[in-house]
């Protein structure tokens, strides 16, 4: 059975605010299923995030 996390929980595992992860799944770049007022996001959808989703931080170079 796949763990799930609450929207804080996965704040901790991402290393990030709880109102960045909800940012995240406004913006669907975390799928989480709403149970009552929180959603609960799969540790794997978490994994997937960490490794291929973070962007990298500060201004984008000239072009």
């Amino acid at each position: 059975m796949t763990k799930l996390h609450t929207t804080e929980s996965a704040a901790a595992y991402l290393n990030v605010t709880p109102a960045r992860v909800r940012q995240l799944i406004i913006e669907k770049r975390i799928k989480s299923e709403k149970y009552g007022r929180d959603h609960l996001i799969s540790e794997s959808e978490l994994k997937q995030y960490a490794v291929n989703g973070k962007k990298k931080a500060g201004r984008p170079p000239k072009k």
